[in-house]
């Protein structure tokens, strides 16, 4: 670990370690600071908001390996699970989306002060999960590609909705939770088809631990967006569909995965309008 982050005793705020955590750029110091943080979250202290730390006033980035080059979407370019080089990609590509998912779990805990504590120790809960399932794939490309985090090529557009929602809780577990994760769900079992299909089993084990766990992150999110709206006074169904029109959400390319959906909260009524309409 990094000897410039100065260790801290247990009894630390928690937000104080995630700030740490959120902020650092390498995937050694990431690792140790979120096992801290995991330490430190096993006697479920009810947290303890640290002003100091001022983060709802504040615009926040995820922090990059040194060696990551950022490219626009359309510079990605298609990962053909034919060769080897192309898997390789798509491991990383998903070890990048859970490197996101990290900073986006940790940016809610941290930033929505309104919110009941339970709230905060939720998202750091699943900030801690999204850790353990980037590891998961990180060692995989090293044992399986000899490659790591930061040897491809990635985008940064899962970050725009964080941004977009940055003042609105309603809307951030709308549509982070709901929609990007959401689509997660939908289009993980055929990667681990895929995956199984060209001779690379581990990861395809790896993807359906991730999907199994990910169900629990969006009823998290299908919670505490239930949970904001009835604060609010608004109307969840009602109100979800009229998110996805303000911020103009694309269409879907291919079928729902139903049975995670449902498991993860969504109710009939969504998933009906969901099937009919073509949003998320």
């Amino acid at each position: 670990m990094n000897p410039a982050i100065h260790a801290e005793p247990l009894a630390a705020s928690l937000e104080n370690i995630a700030c740490e955590a959120f902020e650092a750029a390498t995937v050694a110091d990431k690792l140790e600071l979120m096992k801290r943080l995991a330490d430190a979250l096993v006697s479920k202290p009810m947290p303890q908001r640290a002003s100091s730390l001022a983060w709802a006033d504040s615009v926040r980035r995820p922090a990059y390996p040194s060696s990551l080059a950022l490219v626009s979407p359309q510079k990605v370019g298609r990962r053909r699970l034919g060769s080897t080089r192309g898997r390789a990609e798509l491991i990383h590509a998903i070890a990048h989306i859970e490197w996101h998912a990290i900073h986006l779990a940790l940016d809610a805990a941290l930033r929505f002060e309104a919110m009941p504590g339970q709230f905060m120790l939720d998202w750091l809960g699943v900030a801690i999960d999204e850790t353990r399932h980037f590891a998961m794939l990180d060692q995989h490309l090293k044992l399986r590609y000899q490659a790591s985090y930061g040897d491809f090529p990635a985008h940064g557009g899962m970050w725009d909705m964080a941004r977009q929602t940055e003042h609105d809780v309603v809307a951030r577990m709308a549509l982070v939770p709901r929609v990007l994760e959401a689509r997660g769900l939908d289009v993980t079992p055929a990667m681990i088809a895929g995956l199984k299909q060209h001779g690379d089993p581990d990861a395809a084990a790896c993807l359906a631990l991730i999907l199994e766990e990910e169900v629990r992150h969006v009823w998290l999110g299908t919670y505490w967006y239930r949970q904001a709206c009835t604060l609010q006074g608004l109307d969840p169904e009602a109100h979800f569909f009229d998110l996805l029109k303000t911020y103009h959400m694309s269409r879907s390319r291919g079928p729902m995965n139903l049975l995670a959906r449902q498991q993860a909260g969504f109710s009939a009524l969504e998933l009906d309008r969901l099937s009919l309409q073509g949003f998320n």
